[in-house]
């Protein structure tokens, strides 16, 4: 995660008393200036990850107080997943997935809750690149409705 923020130029955050976030990134625009608001990564690592239909995505298991307070962030919360035997990570959009679940009621969540990352979500400089986009287009609905009174 680390490498292929520094690469796009970015910067990250160690978080260092890890409570469901592990790392915060900071993106800047081509002349270096900072750009505002973070990512917020969660990293998980395994030797060997649960594939399923016909090798399509894997699977990964979240605990419910991790989901309810990733879903309650504003910036985007990124799951990431290594897996260290292929030596490859893959992504998750969090707020993103679940808001593409209808049915999904956080409230009514089991203790552990599997979701389902498509293998094409590999991690690279162009997912870092996309995760600084749903932040964009955060901050851009924020500022469409937030007043500093």
């Amino acid at each position: 995660m680390e490498k292929q923020a520094l690469l796009c130029g970015f910067s990250v955050e160690r978080i260092l008393h890890d409570y469901g976030i592990d790392l915060l990134i900071a993106s800047y625009d081509r002349s270096g200036e900072y750009e505002t608001g973070e990512i917020r990564v969660q990293v998980k690592a395994t030797d060997s990850l649960r594939v399923i239909s016909g090798g399509q995505f894997v699977t990964w298991r979240i605990e419910r107080e991790d989901l309810h307070s990733w879903l309650g962030e504003l910036m985007p919360v990124v799951l990431t997943v290594y897996e260290g035997q292929a030596d490859v990570a893959y992504w998750l959009y969090v707020q993103g997935y679940f808001a593409s679940q209808p049915d999904f009621r956080p409230s009514q969540a089991p203790a552990r809750v599997t979701v389902r990352i498509p293998k094409t979500n590999l991690l690279d400089q162009n997912a870092m690149r996309q995760f600084a986009a749903y932040r964009d287009a955060i901050l851009a609905q924020t500022r469409a409705v937030l007043h500093h009174e």
